[in-house]
């Protein structure tokens, strides 16, 4: 019988939560769906959980951030645990190189540099520090380590960046914009002339120009579009609220009376301000 002592203690704190893990993923005694999980399976849940996080800290719910900022642990002790059973790694080396990393990008802090710096001098330290550490293994290229499971936007952003050191950038936001009306109107003629193939390739040739317009404007896009969803799903549900006071659901209306309630709920908004 396992001593589930530890795994019954509240106050267990870290080793309780990797038990927990260890015995979820035991082949004899675990539960069946934990076993069966590997890498490739958690990793959306893992992303998943990583939005959670930031959907309660844009909303100010720290309680809700509490919980989620626990199942985002859990992921990291999942993979973890996989990790171990494989020979690749523990959560004692994951821990180890993370806190090893920390140390070795702040000598201004942890080493004998002195931490008088503008937050540009520190910037560009830290930039130095990781592509010293992308030498080390090998990865050479400008573009190396740019993680390609990153949101679609987050990574235009970040290729641009690296693109942008080497000197490899617009001069400024003009000419950017000048790029999005080129390539919106090729994205015009794709429509009319070409493959729905080329369509979409040239559909995401504007749309990394528009994070390339995000970066030179110093916006998020990622937090700019989630920011404008929230916008629509509270307009649209205030139009919902609008026609149901009339008896109504969007179904039995149309796009005129929609398209009114909208335009009244933005003068609402924009009256609160």
């Amino acid at each position: 019988m396992a001593d589930d002592t530890l795994i019954h203690d509240p106050e267990g704190g870290m080793p309780r939560l990797l038990e927990i893990m260890r015995r979820l993923r035991d082949p004899k005694t675990g539960c069946p769906w934990d076993i069966e999980q590997d890498f490739d399976s958690i990793a959306p849940y893992t992303i998943e959980e990583a939005y959670e996080v930031a959907d309660a800290i844009a909303r100010s719910d720290w309680t809700e951030l509490e919980g989620e900022l626990g199942d985002l642990l859990l992921q990291t002790v999942y993979h973890t645990q996989m990790g171990a059973e494989a020979g690749h790694f523990t959560f004692e080396s994951v821990v180890k190189a993370i806190s090893d990393k920390m140390v070795a990008r702040h000598p201004h802090v942890f080493g004998d540099e002195s931490r008088e710096k503008s937050a540009e001098q520190q910037v560009a330290d830290w930039e130095k520090i990781k592509a010293a550490e992308r030498a080390g293994k090998a990865q050479m290229r400008t573009l190396d380590g740019v993680a390609v499971g990153l949101p679609a936007l987050t990574r235009a952003v970040k290729l641009q960046k690296r693109a942008a050191r080497v000197g490899f950038d617009w001069p400024d936001v003009s000419h950017v914009i000048d790029k999005i009306v080129e390539e919106a109107g090729e994205l015009v003629e794709a429509r009319d002339t070409l493959t729905q193939r080329e369509v979409e390739e040239e559909f995401g040739d504007l749309l990394f120009v528009v994070a390339n317009l995000a970066r030179h404007l110093e916006i998020d896009p990622e937090a700019a579009l989630r920011a404008t969803n929230a916008k629509f799903t509270r307009r649209f549900e205030a139009v919902e609220d609008a026609l149901a006071a009339r008896g109504k659901t969007p179904a039995q209306s149309d796009l005129a009376e929609m398209d009114a309630l909208w335009d009244a709920v933005k003068q609402v908004e924009k009256g609160q301000r």
